[in-house]
């Protein structure tokens, strides 16, 4: 029976809430040198306790030990890692969270960091509703969504990252005033982020469609834009503001 029909239990063993993840955990196996990433220097830019087995009363991350009085930013699922280094290197006064599940996309990331020299950053590898249970309300000023699997087909798209069950908890945590980004280059993305975001607190920030054809000052295309563009599709930029 497909996941999709079963019924598993409301709790795992742990007391965690069941969640179904279907994307990929690992890929094709790693490089040494990446291997050595991920046993050197993973640990070390932990954001602190966020799986249920480390934090069972999902107390709220001290980031301030951290980060100090920097503002945190947020990006889910960030790949390769391309787009959180260059904001963390263009913006040393802020400290930025990565969530990403797939293991393969976290050695990448991890080569980067020591490339690049970054220190204001901390990695979850793990599912990004695990780390919205213990980030305290209102305690991240901006959060990015940059090229999301887009599960194509219909009856998928409650996998989405744009519904209820990802974007209430992000709404929760992001600070009244805080920008919501997400690029795409799927349309039927676009068209149910422009149904769901909204729905769950935020305002689309654009005066036309020009807006969100053009990408934001700041940005670095990322791997899975280069491919998009090679393949002839068209690249989205949404901006959202949380109420």
């Amino acid at each position: 029976m497909s996941d999709d029909a079963s019924h598993p239990p409301k709790t795992a063993p742990s007391g965690a809430p069941w969640r179904n993840f279907y994307g990929r955990r690992k890929g094709k196996g790693l490089r040494p040198s990446q291997e050595a990433y991920l046993e050197e220097d993973l640990a070390a830019l932990s954001p602190g306790p966020v799986s249920w087995e480390a934090n069972p009363e999902r107390r709220p991350l001290d980031l301030a030990s951290r980060f100090g009085d920097r503002e945190i930013w947020l990006e889910i699922g960030f790949g390769g890692g391309e787009h959180m280094v260059h904001q963390a290197a263009t913006y040393p006064e802020i400290g930025i969270i990565g969530a990403e599940p797939y293991i393969n996309g976290v050695a990448m990331l991890l080569g980067k960091i020591r490339a690049a020299g970054v220190e204001n950053l901390a990695v979850h590898p793990g599912d990004a509703r695990d780390l919205f249970d213990v980030l305290a309300p209102g305690s991240v000023a901006k959060a990015f969504l940059l090229y999301p699997d887009p599960w194509p087909k219909k009856r998928h798209h409650r996998r989405r990252f744009v519904t209820p069950e990802h974007l209430e908890p992000l709404a929760r945590v992001l600070r009244p005033g805080a920008e919501f980004r997400i690029a795409t280059d799927i349309p039927d993305y676009v068209r149910q982020a422009l149904e769901e975001v909204p729905r769950a607190g935020f305002d689309w920030l654009a005066e036309g469609p020009e807006d969100w054809r053009r990408p934001w000052g700041d940005w670095i295309s990322t791997r899975y834009e280069q491919k998009a563009l090679r393949e002839g599709r068209t690249p989205h930029y949404l901006t959202f503001r949380r109420r």
